[in-house]
């Protein structure tokens, strides 16, 4: 097979992977599933997938189509080849505004295709939680809805047509068939007509009919995705009088790529929603409360009911990014519906909501009903769609797995269905976390199972056959938008009968009889607790580590990555994880891709050093370490932190570069050079010696390296306060108090000029500046991950500040990636004698920023101090500042001067991070990111905005791809002092 692989891969025009790196990062998506695919194709044209679907004939192989990479029951997981469609089929083909309707590739992503359609005042309505990520040929084949199926119900309803190729390698198009159409396809000698002549004869047959109206899911369940659906196509025109046409597009959806790779699809699209958005976020002491509760609420017409239980509440308490959504708890809910309506005023909102408040209260419903509206809306939603990720947070091995999250049963029978439940469980032991989408009748029930233990894997297995009973109890659908996959498949038998079953698979036998399209999907399932990710009873050794790992170990902290994918969003819906798959949409980019190769070899190396693998090393490339991880990851998985570990780690076997030395060493280098700073900068960026210098270091020629300040930051300290001792007998102390200032390396040997702009900002405000003696920050040995020699400096600069720094004398920080290390890194640095320090620095070290929005809130700062002249000013944060700090003390600070406006730019990592942009091999990756969004934005604006960066690779960054000059915000509010 080797061979033909390789004669396969001259011949695409795309790419295919057989290496061990690219089939691991492939072996998984969003599920318990694990197993090594064959190849990785990522195909460019639709003649590609016509190859490979020859080839997979030819060979007896088999071909699973993925976008991406977030099915939740292992749809996209198997031993053939895997046909990545997201990279290449993005392309939004055609739209037709009269008719309302649009035709798409596969890889389009749901979001960014309503972005597209937004400004036609167009809507394609149904969605996922995934949504920003979440492509459409992926929506198709698990018939995808979300939260807002109540209106728009699912894919299904909007798959208007579908083109595909046949497992013979014929092109098809799926559409609405009249009764003529229909049967002249059925006459056609060709595969097309068989499939066609196959469901004419088994859907035409009687006994088949009473068969399957007795056994699938009630058809008042909007969300069932058990099996193929031949229940709706029994609906239909030919086989049941005066209903629609036929079209074998309800077939397709919700098929997973079972029967035909789809190429293109054409959607119907719905007129823009109405403006005004109102969520009412009932608060509850029970689930079973919330969930009678809910019957009121959709007697109002909502757009979504969604519920939020306890657990998931707990575990945004933990959550950087989501702490900051929390704003409307009150108290410790044991449950939150949340009910959307959306209507053309507010007025009319409201109204409707003290109708909602008033019933559930005279039924003893809900104890706290806020109302809220506008940008607190996106945080509730940011919220609940975060539930997924935000249960890999559990510490340890135990974990709430997807196993029967999907079960769908009648809106009005959920009350008792969840009731018997949570019996089953407590039958078992086990409790279960409720979220998601009770107006539809579908919460994600997981219960909390160690996968890793033979107890576990088959108390999964055993759960999932009890609730499957209780589903067909209720006549309900056992997949409700998730699909069947490897999870449920095994179980469609005893969902919907022997004789329904074998219909199925006389269907995937006609359409695909040589099981080339994603096989053991839907049918002939293997057992659901097989090709797990974890191997029941697999030993891992104990990690020796330099970070802290909090409640964990290094593995387990790898382990939160669920595979959720939310670092596969793209420049288009904002934030900062991940800068390296924006700039080359590459799943080997993905923070995903990182936990996933470390949690590969740390659970099944033989080496000692299980750290020592140079698959790990690639994969870990092209992360900049931009922290983005750290807050965006629902998860919260620090891939930053577990790269530099395994740096260090895979040094230790292996050396460490010359260019990492040089980099981590970077305060010696930088102290030898400022003796004869003009000579340093002459040589290192003149065009001869500048050029000599980089080319053996291994930077980049195209960029000019960082000049070294003509004096140090701490020398023109020194001297100031020696002047101000001269010049005023008694100098008077600061009437706001004293503040020690953080010397960082780059200020001081850099950006001296912005050191002092800081402390003349700071004086003159009323403030008593020192600079404490302390070691630098160690930042550039964390970004190398050279962590014994980081620890060391942590500790010694934790034992030297931690006896002066308080809440009354603050340490500031000018360089974010500096002072940040602080309440970062050093926690997780700190020995154990210097823990309680490390965290009592951490509270009290920040940036200048942040320091100075605190006075302003005080009112220690007065606008009179400050110039009127207006001025626009064009914000970037820098990526730890948006990590662990905030980025709106920075614009409350810039905006603080009375016509100062400031417009942050929507970017993530502006590409520089540190020293990855000035490094040869990174360098065409840097400039990508920087023209995602960062550059453009800023070449639109005129010259006389202001543009503004906390951060020196920043601002290098953005002088190097626009020629315009950054200032550091303290520059921009000291040149606004009235002098």
């Amino acid at each position: 097979m080797k061979a033909q692989l390789q004669q396969l891969a001259q011949t695409l025009e795309g790419e295919l992977f057989t290496d061990t790196t690219i089939r691991t990062l492939y072996a998984t998506d969003a599920s318990a599933y694990r197993e090594m695919p064959l190849a990785v194709a990522i195909p460019k044209t639709k003649d590609d997938i016509l190859q490979l679907i020859q080839f997979a004939k030819t060979n007896h192989t088999s071909l699973i189509p993925r976008t991406a990479g977030t099915s939740l029951a292992g749809q996209v997981v198997g031993n053939g080849i895997v046909v990545d469609v997201s990279k290449h089929f993005t392309q939004i083909i055609e739209i037709n505004k009269e008719e309302k309707w649009v035709r798409v590739q596969p890889g389009v992503i749901r979001d960014e295709l309503n972005l597209f359609l937004k400004p036609h005042g167009l809507y394609f309505g149904p969605e996922t939680s995934t949504a920003n990520r979440a492509m459409i040929g992926g929506m198709v084949g698990n018939n995808s809805c979300g939260s807002n199926s109540v209106v728009y119900k699912s894919t299904r309803e909007h798959t208007i047509e579908v083109t595909a190729f046949l497992s013979d390698g014929s092109e098809v198009v799926f559409k609405e068939l009249n009764l003529d159409d229909f049967h002249a396809k059925c006459e056609q000698p060709n595969l097309e007509g068989a499939i066609y002549k196959n469901i004419r004869s088994l859907l035409g047959n009687y006994d088949n009919q009473l068969e399957i109206r007795k056994q699938f899911p009630k058809q008042t369940i909007e969300r069932r995705n058990t099996g193929y659906a031949i229940d709706l196509l029994l609906e239909t025109a030919p086989f049941t009088a005066g209903k629609k046409d036929f079209n074998f597009c309800k077939l397709i959806a919700g098929s997973e790529g079972t029967l035909a790779f789809i190429t293109e699809i054409k959607l119907n699209v719905v007129p823009l929603p109405p403006k005004e958005t109102g969520l009412l976020c009932v608060h509850f002491n029970t689930i079973d409360e919330s969930l009678r509760a809910n019957l009121i609420g959709l007697k109002y017409q909502p757009s979504a009911s969604e519920l939020i239980d306890h657990y998931i509440l707990e575990c945004t308490k933990n959550n950087i990014e989501q702490q900051k959504n929390r704003f409307f708890v009150q108290g410790d809910p044991g449950a939150i519906l949340v009910i959307e309506f959306a209507r053309d005023t507010r007025e009319e909102i409201e109204a409707i909501c003290k109708e909602v408040e008033a019933e559930m209260r005279a039924a003893g419903l809900g104890y706290h009903f806020p109302l809220l509206f506008g940008a607190d809306t996106k945080k509730i939603w940011t919220l609940r769609k975060a539930g997924l990720g935000l249960l890999g947070n559990l510490p340890g091995d135990e974990k709430a797995v997807p196993v029967i999250e999907d079960t769908a049963v009648d809106v009005n029978d959920l009350p008792a269905y969840i009731a018997e439940f949570n019996e089953v469980l407590k039958k078992r032991g086990l409790y279960s976390v409720h979220y998601a989408h009770a107006g539809s009748g579908e919460l994600h029930l997981r219960p909390i199972i160690n996968l890793k233990t033979e107890e576990g894997n088959q108390l999964f297995r055993t759960i999932a056959e009890d609730v499957a009973t209780l589903v067909k109890k209720y006549d309900g659908s056992l997949s409700g938008e998730h699909g069947d996959g490897r999870l449920r498949g095994e179980f469609i038998e005893q969902m919907i009968g022997n004789k329904n079953y074998q219909l199925l698979k006389q269907i995937k036998n006609t359409w695909d009889p040589q099981y080339i399209f994603n096989p053991n999907k839907i049918v002939d399932t293997p057992p659901m607790n097989s090709m797990l990710r974890y191997v029941p009873g697999q030993q891992t050794p104990e990690f020796k580590t330099i970070f802290r790992f909090q409640n964990q170990d290094v593995l387990q902290h790898a382990e939160q990555c669920n595979g959720s994918g939310d670092c596969r969003k793209t420049h288009l819906s904002g934030g900062t994880m991940c800068p390296s798959f924006m700039a080359t949409r590459n799943e080997k980019d993905t923070t995903r891709a990182r936990a996933n190769i470390l949690r590969e070899f740390l659970t099944n190396s033989n080496k000692l050093n299980r750290f020592d693998h140079k698959e790990i090393y690639e994969v870990m490339d092209l992360c900049l370490s931009c922290k983005g991880c750290k807050s965006e990851c629902p998860s919260n998985v620090d891939v930053a932190k577990l790269k530099a570990e395994f740096l260090q780690h895979y040094y230790d076997a292996n050396g460490v570069p010359m260019r990492s030395k040089m980099i981590a060493n970077f305060t010696a280098s930088a102290r030898l050079g400022s003796i004869a700073p003009g000579l340093y900068n002459f040589f290192m960026n003149n065009a001869v010696t500048g050029t000599l210098i980089k080319k053996v270091v291994g930077f980049a020629t195209q960029r000019p390296v960082p000049e070294l300040s003509k004096r140090t930051f701490r020398n023109w300290f020194k001297q100031h306060v020696s002047q101000k001792k001269k010049t005023v007998a008694n100098p008077p102390s600061g009437d706001r108090g004293k503040v020690y200032l953080f010397c960082d390396e780059f200020t001081n040997y850099n950006d001296a000029h912005i050191g002092k702009t800081a402390v003349l900002l700071l004086e003159k405000l009323g403030y008593t500046v020192e600079l404490p003696q302390h070691l630098e920050s160690a930042r550039t040995w964390l970004s190398k991950g050279l962590l014994r020699k980081a620890k060391e400096i942590a500790n010694k600069n934790i034992e030297l500040l931690s006896k002066i720094v308080n809440e009354e004398t603050p340490l500031l920080g000018i360089e974010p990636s500096a002072i940040l290390t602080f309440r970062d890194e050093y926690p997780d640095l700190a020995t154990d004698e210097n823990l309680a320090a490390a965290q009592s620095l951490a509270r009290h070290a920040m940036m200048i920023d942040e320091f100075l929005e605190k006075e302003i809130a005080k009112g220690h700062i007065r606008k009179e101090q400050f110039t009127n002249a207006p001025q626009l000013i064009q914000l970037h944060g820098h990526c730890q500042q948006k990590a662990v700090g905030s980025v709106s003390a920075t614009a409350t600070m810039l905006s603080f001067p009375q016509n100062y406006k400031v417009e942050t730019i929507p970017s993530g990592c502006c590409g520089m991070a540190g020293s990855f942009g000035y490094e040869a091999e990174h360098y065409e990756v840097s400039m990508k990111i920087g023209e995602l969004v960062l550059f453009p934005a800023v070449r639109s604006k005129a010259d006389n905005v202001i543009v503004a960066a906390p951060g020196t690779s920043c601002r290098h960054q953005i002088k190097d791809g626009t020629g315009k000059q950054a200032l550091h915000p303290v520059e921009v509010l000291y040149n606004a002092l009235h002098k």
